[in-house]
Order: structure tokens, then C-alpha cells, then sequence
């Protein structure tokens, strides 16, 4: 779990000022039907063209819509600044006022053991940052959310979810640091080496065990026994060479509007999981287009390509934080009252330096995520061959979504190619494969 930082009343401010305008009200969206309507500019024929089955398609957004979208949208701008700005805020704030070094002393007088030690102060340290950053984190997780019409959670629901999560974090990720830091006592030369090996190490561990352990905490998976659903599904697993059995559904519609589906989990963890959303407002070619995209995340190798990239960068981070916390503890740790690196008050300048470093990197992180985004679109409305389906689907993201970004606004800040994009390559592939829509013609009566 990942629990951003950041201040009090101040940066509660500057997330407001993250909105552009006031949002109207938004009812909840309503089924989708159960035929997909393709527009008549995209129907298939001689005169077939992909920017005008683009545009119909784009049509279809009401403005208001479309304004709502781009405002929600382009506020996450600044929330990526004020998030980091915020959490760079409370770092500084336990290091230089002692709170830091007294966590430790309060863990270090509850136990002798080095390693129930860091774990207590890692519960400490969490349960104070996240205090800390409670209200900006109220407002851009729940307030913000309701705002814009995508959750559907009470207040006290989505406080349960984050005590939930707390307590995820609280367990598995004092072990994970826990063991970070023994690894830094040991390997006094070479713990940022080791130390980002483990970290990786832990990533695939959460990849493995998330669809199985953790989704369950907050939703209940469930067989889908309907055919009509799962038969296409599964036709198109076993085509693409997905070991799967079952489809799974989560209700989803508890906690947000959004639409969505994953194929998640390696070797036995495996399993494809559609939410309540797109079940209940997704048309049945729309579903088959988003499950291809997902397949396609697994049969390109996405995850483990992913993982070896994460690797790259893991290391690079490890490398800088070795640099940065020599030079640092230096000059300040004894201000700071800091022993050194394996010392676990040094926790909050590590978040410090490792958040800055991917907040450089966010371009970065972003285009490599959104190219595979790409492949597994392209994959997607190849293998489904529902690229009209994959049009709907990339309208209904546009609730969130901004569709038409610059291509500044796309290199800096998607992790997922545009809207635009996607529908516009979706018709490419259809007038490439018009053959595959156009209707039979009778043959000649003798």
C-alpha cells in the first residue's frame, strides 16, 4: 500500500487549488446496452475512414461530460507536485524536530531484538505520517472522488478500507523494512546492492500473493457462472494460452463507478477478474475488447519485462540513496541524532531521497508503462477483434480520463495512451480488417 504524504491545512489548500472550476453533481451511470450501437461513420465500407470513425465516436461524449473529465483529470497534475511536496514536508519535519530518532528510542526500550525493533518503529512511523497526512489524504481519496462522481463508498466505508490498508502495511511492510535493514547491518559495503535485490524480491512477492490474500480484504471475488460472460472469456484464454479455469468478479461498485478488469497472479495465483462495473455497463463486445487488452498483458511478457525494468531502476535508486544518505548522515545525523544507515530513524531521509528520485522519473516510469499499455491495446483488439468495442471501452474511461491531451501533457503525466489514441488506433486496425465486419452478401437465386 502506498500512503501519500502530506500535510495539514496548508496542503489541504493547495489540493483544492488543484481544481479548476466547480464540478456539477453526477448521477450514476447507467447500464450500457446490451448490443453495442457502432456509429454510422464507422461502419465498415469503401468510404471508411479512421478519423471520422475517431470523431463519431468522440461525439458521443456529452461536453459537459468531456469538461467534467478533463478538470478531474488535469487537477491529478498538481497532486502528483503536492504529493511529493508533502511528503518531502513531513521527512523534513521528523528529522529535523527529533521525532525520527525518538520513534526509535521508544522501539528500542519496548524490545532488544534488532528486528522487532525496526518493525515497531516502522508502525510508529506509519501510523504518524499517515495522521499527519489524514486530511489532504481525505480529501483527494474520498471528497475529490465524490465530487467528481466516482465513488459510491460512505465516509466511515472508506475509513474502514484505510484502516484496512494501514494494517497491510503496518504487518507486511514492517517485515519488508525489517529485513532491509538487516541486510544494512550485515552488509555495512554493500547493503544498497543486496538491499535493492530484496526490494525487488519483495514487489514480486506482493504481485504473487495480491489476487489470492490481499484483493479479498477489500472486496469479495466470486465465480461468474453466467456463459454468456464467461464463455467468450475463457474461449479467448485458451486461444492465447492462458491457464485459467474461472472468471472472477469483485464488486467493485462499493467503493467507485469505475470499470475495469485485470489478468493477475503467477502460476497457481492466476486469475482473470472482471468488476461489477463493467459487467453491469460494459456491452458484451466491450468486455471481450478489455479482457484481450489484459490477455495481452500476459502474453507479451509484460510483467516480467516490467520486473527487469523495475530492476534497472531499483538499483539506480539504491545507487543515488547511497550517495545521498553518506553525504547527508555526514553533515547532519547527528543533529538528527542518527547512527547511521542501519539505523532505522534514517527511514524518513530514505523516503525523502527515493521520493525524489521518482518524482524526477515519472516521465520516465510513465512512457515505459504507457507502451505497454499500447502493445497490449494493439493485442487486445487483434485477438477480441472488437475494436469497436474497444472504442466504447475507451469511452467510458473518459469519465476520469482526459481524451485529448497535448502531446506534452501525454509524455509527461499518462501512464495509459490518451483516448483519443486509442480509439484512433482501434479504427486503424478495423480499416485494415474491414473484411472481418462486412455483412455476407446472399447468394444469386437460379
Amino acid at each position: 500500500m502506498t500512503i501519500r504524504r502530506r500535510l495539514l491545512g496548508a496542503c489541504l489548500l493547495l489540493g483544492l487549488a488543484a481544481l479548476p472550476g466547480r464540478a456539477e453533481a453526477v448521477a450514476p451511470p447507467a447500464p450500457a446496452p446490451a448490443v453495442l450501437v457502432v456509429p454510422p461513420e464507422a461502419q465498415p465500407g469503401p468510404a471508411f475512414s479512421v478519423e471520422a470513425a475517431t470523431q463519431a465516436y468522440l461525439a458521443q461524449i456529452p461536453p459537459t461530460a468531456r469538461a467534467r473529465s478533463d478538470a478531474y483529470f488535469e487537477g491529478g497534475y498538481w497532486l502528483i507536485l503536492w504529493d511529493f511536496l508533502v511528503g518531502a514536508a513531513i521527512s523534513v519535519l521528523l528529522l529535523t524536530r527529533g521525532w525520527s530518532a525518538k520513534l526509535r528510542d521508544r522501539a528500542e526500550r519496548l524490545t532488544r531484538f534488532r528486528f522487532l525493533q525496526t518493525m515497531l518503529y516502522w508502525a510508529q512511523y506509519l501510523v504518524l505520517t499517515y495522521v499527519l497526512a489524514f486530511p489532504l489524504a481525505a480529501f483527494e481519496g474520498f471528497f475529490r472522488e465524490h465530487r467528481y462522481g466516482l465513488a459510491t463508498q460512505s465516509f466511515a466505508a472508506w475509513l474502514g478500507d484505510e484502516a484496512k490498508g494501514l494494517a497491510v502495511a503496518i504487518v507486511l511492510g514492517g517485515l519488508a523494512v525489517a529485513w532491509l535493514f538487516a541486510i544494512a547491518r550485515r552488509l555495512a559495503r554493500t547493503w544498497w546492492i543486496w538491499g535493492a535485490l530484496a526490494s525487488l524480491v519483495v514487489v514480486v512477492i506482493g504481485v504473487l500473493i495480491a489476487p489470492v490474500f490481499l484483493q479479498p480484504l477489500f472486496n469479495t471475488p466470486k465465480k461468474l457462472s453466467d456463459p454468456r460472460l464467461t464463455a467468450p472469456i475463457l474461449s479467448l484464454a485458451r486461444a492465447n494460452g492462458i491457464p485459467v479455469q474461472d472468471v472472477y468478479e469483485i464488486d467493485a461498485s462499493k467503493q467507485t463507478n469505475r470499470m475495469s478488469a485485470n489478468v493477475s497472479g503467477f502460476a497457481g495465483t492466476m486469475r482473470i477478474t472482471l468488476n461489477d462495473n463493467l459487467i453491469r455497463r460494459g456491452a458484451p463486445e466491450e468486455i471481450q475488447a478489455v479482457m484481450g487488452h489484459e490477455m495481452g498483458h500476459y502474453v507479451l511478457n509484460h510483467i516480467a519485462k516490467l520486473l527487469l525494468f523495475m530492476l534497472v531502476v531499483i538499483v539506480s535508486m539504491f545507487a543515488l540513496l547511497r550517495w545521498a544518505l553518506d553525504r547527508a548522515l555526514a553533515r547532519w545525523g547527528g543533529a538528527w541524532g542518527i547512527r547511521g544507515v542501519a539505523d532505522p530513524a534514517v527511514l524518513p531521509l530514505v523516503v525523502l531521497v527515493a521520493s525524489s528520485f521518482f518524482f524526477v522519473l515519472t516521465p520516465v516510469m510513465n512512457t515505459y508503462i504507457r507502451v505497454q499499455e499500447h502493445e497490449a491495446d494493439l493485442y487486445g483488439v487483434a485477438a477480441s477483434r472488437q475494436p469497436d468495442g474497444f472504442a466504447l471501452a475507451a469511452i467510458h474511461l473518459a469519465e476520469y480520463r482526459k481524451m485529448s491531451p497535448t502531446p506534452l501533457e501525454e509524455f509527461l503525466f499518462y501512464d495509459h495512451p490518451s483516448g483519443y489514441n486509442r480509439i484512433h488506433r482501434a479504427m486503424e486496425w478495423k480499416a485494415e480488417n474491414q473484411q472481418l465486419f462486412a455483412r455476407p452478401v446472399p447468394a444469386p437465386k437460379e
